[in-house]
């Protein structure tokens, strides 16, 4: 195991003491007040998230909003607090293998390698057509 692995499961295991409701002590002594908190807190957690939904094909932050609904909802259901604590796992994981020197070495040649050719056919296009458009708006 490596030190990041090692590091990953103490944060779980940390954070396997903190799941559950986060609601203040008075509201979860009262069962039905517990209930209507935690109705509160859904209903609030879906309007974001469905907002955020909207905003995936509409101008606007639309990933950021849905994990902001999503890290309502981990403020009492245990299972969001698990997809969130899953999606950081793996976020975690992707940032790791992007800083890894041989993928940011293939994706700085791949990067290198469409903005050449992007280049030639814009060149190519320049040379062929001039500095035209290929539709006419009158």
């Amino acid at each position: 195991m490596t030190a990041e692995s090692d590091e990953i499961q103490e944060d779980d295991a940390a954070m396997d003491r903190g799941l559950g409701s986060k609601a203040p002590e008075f509201i979860r002594k009262s069962r039905g007040l517990h209930l209507s908190w935690q109705v509160g807190v859904f209903i609030v957690g879906l309007a974001v998230v469905a907002a955020g939904v909207v905003m995936l094909p509409l101008p606007g932050p639309g990933w950021l909003v849905i994990f902001g609904g999503m890290a309502i909802w981990a403020t009492e259901f245990v299972w969001a607090q698990l997809v969130l604590r899953w999606t950081r796992r793996k976020v975690t994981e992707a940032a790791q293998r992007a800083l890894d020197p041989e993928v940011r070495r293939r994706n700085i040649v791949l990067t290198s390698v469409g903005l050449v050719i992007i280049g030639v056919l814009l060149g190519y296009y320049l040379w062929r057509f001039g500095f035209e458009m290929p539709w006419r708006i009158s």
